[in-house]
Parts: structure tokens; C-alpha cells; sequence
């Protein structure tokens, strides 16, 4: 699968933080692979996640999002809407809590940074529902995670795409993102840790 320009009529998009939608939604776009993920591990790193039941996942995703209750300050995420669809999610939190990315030479390799900066971001997992790929919401999806950090007080915001290439990728693969949605929500290139792998960063 290759990341494509926005198509069709998205004007009924609609983009919340997770604990502005419903945990049913979240879980009809968490299937396959990211319904076992659950999206944590990114948070826990390879060692906890594998050890963790997927009903624990689920559990702590449940908890860490607030799904149900806008009255909740934190979440971990946005969730789309496409019409009455809950369509897509993105994990968006401080780059700190995200246990994986700490351990991974991806975000760090040649670069001088913290890994404890709250103040930097991450978009660590974008995923859209199966029979609504290929429309192109994971531009609306990175723009609006760059707008959720913004406004939690983030001073910058890094994403970790794959590059394509033109060629298609697996979802399971492309999870991190495809490099023109970063782009297009104004991020540039810090560096090439691997030849698939790139960091981008956007400053606030």
C-alpha cells in the first residue's frame, strides 16, 4: 500500500481526540493486527508487549485513551470519522512514554536529543480502517495530530515514515506512516537512519 493524495469527498471527516469518541469506534478500526496490538507496542516496547495477554492491551489502551469520557484531560490519541464511520486512528503522544522508541536506534541515530524532552511529540502509529484505504486520510490524519500536540503545549512534533518508493507496502508495514502526509503537514527530513526508515520533525 502506498500513502495517496486525499481523494473523494472527505468534507464529512471529522477528527476528535480518543476520549471524544467511542471505544466500539476505536475498536472497529483496531482489527486484524492492530486489534492484537491494541496499539501498545509502541508504549511498552518488544519484551512487555509480547508478554502482555491481548485482553491486557485492550484493558490498558482503554484506560490510556479515555474513550467515553470528554471530561477526561488526557488521551493518547485521535480518532477519524468518516460520516457516522469511525475510519482511522493515530497514536500521538509525548515521544518519552513510547518505550519502543526509546530502545530503537531509528529516533536517535546521529542526532544529539533527549529521550526524556516531554516537550517533543510523536506520531507513533497511524491506522486506517480495512474498506476505507487508499483515500488518503493519512494526510487530515497527521495535519490534525500535529494540531492535537500544539495544543497540549508540544514544542515540536517527529514522525518516523517509511519511504515506498512508489512500491506498495504492507499495512502492517506502513503503520509508521508514508513520508507525503508529513510533508504535506509541513515536517522536514532530520535524517535517514535506515534506508527505509526516515525521521521528520515539524518545530511549533
Amino acid at each position: 500500500m502506498t500513502a495517496t493524495e486525499p481523494v473523494g469527498d472527505l468534507a464529512e471527516l471529522r477528527i476528535v481526540p480518543a476520549n471524544e469518541a467511542r471505544w466500539e469506534d476505536l475498536q472497529a478500526v483496531l482489527t486484524g493486527t492492530a486489534g492484537r496490538c491494541q496499539c501498545e507496542r509502541q508504549r511498552l516496547g518488544d519484551g512487555d508487549w509480547w508478554h502482555m495477554p491481548v485482553e491486557e492491551r485492550r484493558d490498558l489502551l482503554r484506560s490510556e485513551t479515555g474513550c467515553d469520557d470528554p471530561r477526561a484531560t488526557e488521551t493518547v490519541g485521535i480518532v477519524a470519522h468518516l460520516g457516522a464511520e469511525a475510519v482511522a486512528w493515530c497514536a500521538v503522544d509525548r515521544r518519552s512514554v513510547y518505550g519502543r522508541l526509546r530502545g530503537s536506534s531509528v529516533p536517535w541515530k546521529g542526532r544529539a536529543e533527549r529521550k526524556d524532552d516531554d516537550g517533543v511529540w510523536a506520531i507513533a502509529c497511524l491506522i486506517v480502517r480495512p474498506g476505507y484505504r487508499g483515500r488518503g486520510l493519512m494526510y487530515p490524519l497527521v495535519a490534525a495530530a500535529v494540531e492535537h500536540a500544539r495544543e497540549r503545549g508540544a514544542t515540536a512534533i517527529e514522525g518516523y515514515p517509511m519511504r515506498t518508493d512508489g512500491a506498495t507496502v504492507a499495512w502492517g508495514e506502513l503503520n509508521v506512516g508514508a513520508i507525503g502526509p508529513f510533508t504535506a503537514a509541513g515536517f522536514v527530513e532530520v535524517s535517514r537512519p535506515t534506508t527505509r526508515r526516515v525521521v521528520m520533525r515539524r518545530e511549533f
